[in-house]
């Protein structure tokens, strides 16, 4: 059986994948881009019907393309986003082959590069780039046991409030996701508990300005990562209907019940922390810290940006913050549903390597990994706050490629002697 053999070889083709092919092809890399399902499918089959970007069209892009005949202030629907990303690759003619699974890399032996196996034969590649992101096996705690009588779904497979049965439906996780779908299904008619955890909430936009903006001008889309194992940090966004500040305040008030984190489940009964107070006032204590620096930053640089003090004022406490539930039964409240908005966790079985450390995350500096020739993108914090964001991979990946660009010099170096007699012969 023959094998074939390349440079690089790109793992994914969502938008770390196209974003590594652009740069590769821009500087002359051979390579080749595997994907087991369409160009940026999860954007098309891993989320819900109503998702759109949670930034604006004008940031949440690559630099060499806009989005075509779109407001660059509008929150583009995922449908258009995956079609973005196909565009993009066809506008260099990216070497993307779908519906091919990489089954495994392993080390060569004797001789630099990988052994590749896929779901088309073998390919011996030079470098690896998994290029897979974040969102890789959908997780969900063992906390409700499967006999508890309730369906019980990942966010992944949400679409719409139409599939769900009849009955109140339980949403864990106050993410982006987890309160789009909650509020979603709120506005549906539906009685929504949501279990809201630790969070960040910035305000959608302020004075004028959406928040990407203000990450920006004050520095922070640049922040360092905080401590191994505290990457992920859960934040509440949304660009729902033209974009939108969450305010658990605001959804309390118009009938969804919020309860703290969700511990146990024993007979039918949901334990809850008591920590809803505290994780709203968290929220609300990173909202306003980041109202407090944009102040500061219009009056330090004279900028002209309307005043908004309503911003600061709050709704009151609802009665399910004031008095929270510390049980609930789910026969009794009504509860068909449970979803499960509480995130992923990396699959790397594939990647036969030394390239991880404890619990098996990728040991890399800037996405460059402890295995040379092997290569890590599109994680949270790979470089910074940005790089699990559209533009900010497409930085990421830039420095990847150079980083194979350079490597690819010293593997061509020939030698003092061969280098001179070549020089000779010119």
């Amino acid at each position: 059986m023959s094998v074939e053999k390349i440079d690089t070889l790109v793992v994914g083709a969502g938008q770390a994948g196209v974003a590594m092919s652009e740069h590769l092809t821009k500087a002359g890399v051979p390579h080749l881009v595997l994907e087991r399902g369409r160009i940026a499918e999860r954007w098309r089959s891993m989320r819900w019907d109503s998702l759109v970007a949670n930034g604006p069209a004008w940031h949440d892009r690559f630099p060499g393309l806009e989005f075509e005949k779109e407001d660059p202030d509008a929150f583009i629907p995922k449908e258009k986003v995956a079609d973005y990303f196909v565009a993009y690759a066809q506008k260099f003619s990216a070497p993307i082959r779908s519906g091919v699974e990489v089954k495994s890399v392993r080390r060569l032996e004797g001789r630099p590069g990988f052994r590749v196996e896929t779901s088309e034969g073998v390919i011996e590649a030079g470098n690896v780039v998994s290029a897979t992101g974040p969102f890789q096996k959908p997780s969900i705690p063992p906390i409700v046991p499967a006999d508890a009588g309730v369906t019980q779904i990942h966010s992944t497979e949400y679409r719409n409030p139409g599939q769900l049965p009849e009955g109140a439906i339980l949403v864990v996780g106050a993410g982006s996701s987890g309160v789009q779908i909650a509020d979603e299904l709120s506005r549906a008619g539906r009685k929504v508990y949501l279990s809201v955890g630790p969070h960040d909430r910035p305000p959608r936009a302020y004075r004028g300005r959406d928040f990407v903006w203000w990450l920006g001008v004050l520095g922070k889309w640049d922040a360092q990562a905080p401590t191994p194992g505290t990457e992920h940090v859960t934040i509440a966004v949304s660009g729902a209907r033209g974009g939108e500040t969450i305010d658990f305040r605001r959804l309390a008030a118009e009938g969804m019940t919020l309860v703290g984190l969700t511990q146990s489940c024993s007979n039918g009964v949901l334990t809850f922390a008591q920590d809803l107070a505290s994780n709203v006032a968290r929220g609300d204590a990173n909202y306003l810290s980041l109202l407090d620096e944009a102040d500061a930053f219009i009056s330090r640089n004279g900028f002209d940006l309307p005043e908004e003090p309503q911003a600061r004022e709050f709704l009151p406490d609802p009665d399910c913050i004031t008095r929270p539930l510390r049980e609930l039964d789910l026969k009794k409240a009504g509860i068909s549903t449970i979803i499960w908005a509480t995130g992923f966790v990396s699959d790397y079985s594939w990647l036969e390597v030394d390239a991880f450390g404890d619990k098996k995350r990728p040991r890399h500096q800037r996405g460059v990994s402890s295995e040379p020739g092997i290569y890590f993108l599109g994680l949270p914090w790979l470089s910074g706050r940005g790089s699990s964001f559209i533009w900010g991979v497409w930085h990421d990946a830039k420095h990847i490629a150079d980083h194979i660009v350079i490597r690819r010099n010293y593997f061509d170096y020939a030698g003092p002697g061969e280098h001179k007699a070549q020089s000779g012969a010119a």
